[in-house]
């Protein structure tokens, strides 16, 4: 990046950002630049617009140069910034676990606008952030939530977002690979997971901010993504309600195999639902 001198403007400094990004292969850099300085001096988009030309002090370049620098190495905006906004919540996130992606809030506006009925027990497998459960515990403030990871880092961001929420009272929080310390006796009425379902090969294909910012145990899975999916509806039907149901988000390609393995399982009926992209990336089983 080229030194930035003790006299610069806010403008002067966003546009040297922005062509640092460009150059580091960065989609949208003025977009990454303004969320950057602005993050930095504490600034709206708004409120920086108005600024621009307002020279900056030399703590301020510094903290911008940091910023700058970290997002160069292409680590994610979300664990520079240390937030992001998912359904109408802010969570805190970093390295501890996965960024919540556009296709999870969709799995939840789906769930929300499916259910038949409020549910009054809710499991999220792979809990990572917290998102999931957290997103269920503030839509249906009557259901009783069970968040579950093997990772206990990730189950610390997540307990840190409850109750920053206000719902750490909703959401108990389990150390669980899958079921293995669910009771036996558990019964829910919705079981939503957004667990590993991408192939090693499909991991090395993906953009350096997640193949090295994120971590890998939440992305790939054995049997070219399959294995936990495969895990998940193997024992899901044991833990669900009468007429409870099971959302998952999964790959693009592995419906079919999917649909095989669900009445295998023992699920009466599943359904394939597209994302944003009009590709198969949801499926919905019921148990009866």
């Amino acid at each position: 990046m080229t030194p930035m001198s003790d006299t610069l403007t806010v403008l002067e400094v966003i546009k040297r950002t922005t062509e640092f990004f460009a150059g580091k292969g960065i989609e949208s850099p003025r977009l990454n630049a303004e969320q950057l300085v602005g993050h930095a001096l504490g600034l709206q988009r708004m409120q920086l617009y108005l600024q621009f030309e307002r020279t900056l002090t030399p703590l301020e370049l510094e903290t911008i140069r940091g910023l700058v620098r970290r997002r160069g190495q292409r680590e994610p905006m979300q664990y520079i910034i240390g937030e992001t906004d998912f359904f109408a919540l802010k969570l805190k996130v970093d390295r501890r676990a996965l960024i919540p992606r556009p296709e999870t809030e969709l799995l939840l506006e789906l769930v929300t606008t499916r259910a038949k009925s409020n549910p009054s027990a809710i499991l999220d497998l792979g809990t990572g952030s917290g998102a999931i459960a957290l997103g269920l515990a503030r839509f249906f403030p009557d259901a009783s939530v069970m968040a579950v990871d093997l990772s206990e880092e990730a189950l610390t961001l997540a307990r840190e977002n409850a109750t920053a929420s206000g719902l750490a009272e909703r959401v108990t929080f389990l150390r669980s690979d899958w079921f293995t310390e669910v009771s036996p006796e558990a019964r829910f009425d919705l079981i939503v997971a957004n667990p590993p379902y991408l192939s090693a090969e499909e991991v090395a294909q993906t953009e350096p901010e997640v193949q090295g910012h994120e971590p890998p145990a939440a992305l790939a899975a054995a049997e070219d993504g399959l294995a936990d999916l495969r895990a998940i509806l193997n024992a899901a039907p044991r833990y669900l309600a009468p007429d409870g149901w099971l959302a998952l988000e999964t790959g693009i390609a592995q419906h079919a195999q999917l649909g095989r393995l669900a009445t295998e399982a023992g699920f009466k009926r599943t359904e394939s639902l597209p994302d944003l992209t009009g590709r198969d990336r949801f499926l919905l089983a019921w148990r009866d």
